[in-house]
């Protein structure tokens, strides 16, 4: 692939940085990037194309809210070292596992997995425990602070945005979960991606974009937008960090954590004792490692509890949740 031009540059750090919220539901959304972006269609397709292609784009489309549809959990395995890529292998081939990275830990592998419900998540995470002889730890969310409001590549950390309302678990139809299928992999990159998604499931575009929209407004959807891969921007460096605080304190200390410009996601998660103590976690992403570690110390000056930075060694895997299959209505 030729490298692009500058003003072919100039267009995707805009693409990238500009619309990772705030994306135009409407027929024709590339048409009215173009627009915002003083270039054309055609263009502007071709530039996600090619950054979709090079993986800094992982796809555009919605993000939704924790537990407002399905269910998730952050899981761990504690892997012997020389099976470490053969029970990756068997955990990235669940469509249900959208992140899995080896992380500097006894806990070495860690993966979000998502099922249409609970019981369907839990029967997931038995057949990764039958599969690789090894029992996962799971970690649900309990609540968040800061969770995935977009990321400025320009500076590093997360975006200034008004703190989005907490979204209740909706009610989803059979077309609702056809919807929600269909939006999983990203929008078509074509002129009019809502209508080949609703010929796809058997409604009207209009339809489509109401109820995105509706999504959208409830907090459902927490962000529709591009959604892009920090480590080919270059913010190679990311470590979970976690704390162990006192439950009556954890809400206090996890918002003024939240607050920091470089911490990415902030949220409180269950224990899983005795093998797992710690019940607050922040994201922390950065061009180097020793940038990264500059922002822990400082946060744990302001948690004044000790912390473990879990380094990440190698992506596994990173797409978007698989909440429901395309069969699920």
């Amino acid at each position: 692939m030729n490298a692009p031009s500058p003003a072919q540059q100039q267009l995707e750090i805009r693409l990238l940085n500009d619309f990772q919220h705030d994306f135009p539901l409407v027929p024709a959304p590339f048409s009215a990037l173009a627009r915002r972006l003083d270039s054309d269609e055609a263009t502007v397709l071709a530039a996600c194309r090619r950054l979709q292609e090079t993986g800094a784009i992982s796809r555009i489309g919605a993000v939704f809210a924790p537990r407002s549809v399905g269910a998730s959990t952050l899981a761990a395995l504690a892997v012997p070292p020389e099976r470490l890529d053969a029970v990756a292998a068997l955990v990235n081939a669940h469509p249900g596992v959208n992140h899995n990275y080896e992380r500097e830990h006894r806990f070495n592998l860690w993966f979000v997995a998502t099922a249409a419900d609970a019981p369907a998540l839990e029967a997931l995470l038995t057949e990764i425990h039958a599969e690789t002889g090894l029992e996962p730890i799971a970690l649900p969310l309990v609540e968040e602070y800061h969770i995935d409001l977009g990321f400025d590549l320009l500076h590093g950390g997360k975006r200034p945005r008004s703190p989005a309302r907490p979204c209740l678990p909706v009610e989803t139809s059979a077309l609702d979960r056809r919807l929600i299928a269909a939006l999983q992999p990203g929008l078509p990159l074509v002129p009019h991606p809502f209508a080949e998604l609703a010929a796809k499931i058997g409604i009207t575009e209009s339809a489509l974009i109401e109820r995105l929209d509706q999504w959208l407004e409830a907090g459902c959807i927490k962000r529709f937008g591009i959604v892009v891969r920090h480590h080919e921007l270059g913010f190679t460096a990311n470590a979970m960090v976690v704390f162990d605080v006192p439950d009556d304190r954890v809400a206090e200390i996890g918002r003024r954590l939240a607050r920091e410009p470089e911490v990415t996601l902030c949220y409180r998660r269950a224990r899983h004792l005795p093998e797992w103590s710690a019940n607050l976690y922040c994201m922390v992403h950065g061009r180097s490692r020793g940038e990264v570690e500059q922002v822990i110390e400082r946060l744990r000056a302001i948690a004044a509890h000790p912390a473990q930075a879990l380094f990440s060694r190698r992506r596994f895997k990173q797409c978007g949740a698989r909440y429901f299959d395309a069969a699920a209505g």
